[in-house]
């Protein structure tokens, strides 16, 4: 049982969590070829492997599988430089085969369903402790306010809300405040305003039916101002082989839960839901605002290997023109159970939401998603976009909304 004291310290925080999905097992998948470098880099990567070394794998398994059929597979070897009968030439595509069971490692979850496990005093479960609560005394309109500052905000330079609050955001980068990511996860549209980046004016695809195909949560929020349906990349599909439901042209929120709470630099420091990653250590817990943090980025989905990261599942991108604007502040949680007058109680946590809208391949994010499913715990609930919860009102919204020191003028923050 932990100190009645840290009850007050996470007050009654919590979020909505989506219901986990099916997933499938690894399998070998033949790849093409790495795209080039982060955003048109002019060193190339030669990833080559024979032909003839899939003709080896493939004897080597009792039952071929792969992630596409055979027609993508023929397609595939017919498509590359070594056609004909040179099976010894090299081609620019490769072979992943499943990992090999991890050595010596346990199966054990320490990070597995905090939420109901964790008891924060007096019986009361982090679950209990983390529910939704009213925003305003007795959830009356124009009452004052009952909850703790919310997310997300406006984080338009120059804006701050009007809810005096006591909390200081942390303002180095998460890492140097001993703090590592524990999961990512992204929403449909912005949960974020920053004007002339991503607002009601921006646009995307005219489909519309995107979320619906996720659930009738899924709530679109704010778009960038990248879209033009007249440039193939944002209008030209792409083959998705590991995120789900996702969209080229569309504009994404990208978060990273930060915790110093979580078993950083082990197998099991990504989780899903975020909040086992978050409180996997509670009995450490003594503030929730400098020890538990948030980066938002936003994206434009474009179907173009100029624009490839090959490491999105890390953090915000941190290169060149891209993170190098911060507004930070203290918040909540986020999602579609919340609005202006149901609120997060998980607060007050820190934010650095990165202001500007940033194009990035579709590849990248199907690079971030193999990369979840190859994580200890089970990722899949987060291979899709959640719902955006709308823009919060600025009677909820932190007083002590600032740009992060050594940003806004071209200068990186760091991971």
């Amino acid at each position: 049982m932990l100190d009645n004291s840290l009850l007050v310290a996470v007050r009654d925080t919590r979020q909505h969590i989506a219901g986990r999905m099916i997933t499938t097992a690894n399998r070998p998948a033949l790849l093409p070829p790495p795209p080039q470098p982060p955003f048109g880099s002019s060193s190339q990567r030669h990833l080559i492997t024979s032909l003839a070394s899939l003709a080896a794998s493939s004897s080597s398994t009792s039952t071929p599988v792969s992630t596409g059929t055979c027609r993508d597979l023929k397609a595939a070897y017919q498509g590359s430089s070594c056609c004909g009968g040179n099976l010894a030439a090299v081609t620019n595509y490769e072979v992943n085969l499943p990992p090999p069971p991890p050595m010596g490692m346990s199966n054990t979850n320490p990070c597995y369903n905090m939420r109901e496990t964790t008891d924060m005093g007096g019986g009361v479960m982090l679950g209990e402790a983390l529910a939704n609560t009213n925003c305003t005394v007795g959830g009356i309109a124009d009452a004052a306010v009952a909850a703790a500052e919310q997310s997300g905000t406006n984080v338009t330079a120059g804006y701050t809300g009007n809810l005096a609050t006591s909390a200081t955001p942390i303002a180095t980068p998460y890492y140097m405040a001993g703090l590592c990511p524990v999961n990512v996860h992204w929403h449909l549209g912005t949960e974020h305003l920053s004007v002339g980046q991503y607002d009601s004016h921006g646009s995307g695809p005219s489909s519309g039916s995107h979320g619906r195909r996720l659930s009738a949560s899924a709530r679109q929020g704010f778009q960038c101002h990248h879209y033009d349906s007249h440039q193939s990349k944002f209008t030209t599909p792409y083959n998705w082989k590991h995120c789900v439901d996702m969209e080229v042209g569309q504009t994404y929120e990208v978060h990273w839960p930060h915790s110093a709470l979580g078993v950083c630099g082990t197998p099991w420091q990504y989780q899903s839901p975020f909040y086992d990653g978050v409180f996997c250590r509670p009995g450490l817990l003594s503030s929730t605002n400098q020890q538990i943090g948030v980066q938002a980025q936003i994206f434009t989905i474009v179907n173009d290997e100029n624009y490839y990261y090959p490491d999105l599942m890390r953090g915000m991108v941190v290169d060149g023109q891209m993170g190098t604007d911060i507004s930070h502040y203290t918040g909540s949680t986020t999602g579609t159970s919340r609005d202006n007058n149901i609120c997060s109680a998980y607060a007050p946590i820190t934010w650095q939401v990165d202001r500007k809208c940033h194009q990035i391949s579709a590849s990248s994010f199907d690079k971030m998603c193999k990369d979840m499913m190859s994580q200890r715990d089970d990722m899949s609930s987060d291979l899709h976009a959640h719902g955006a919860r709308e823009l919060v009102a600025s009677h909820l919204a932190a007083n002590n909304h600032q740009t992060m020191p050594n940003t806004g003028s071209g200068v990186p923050t760091g991971r």
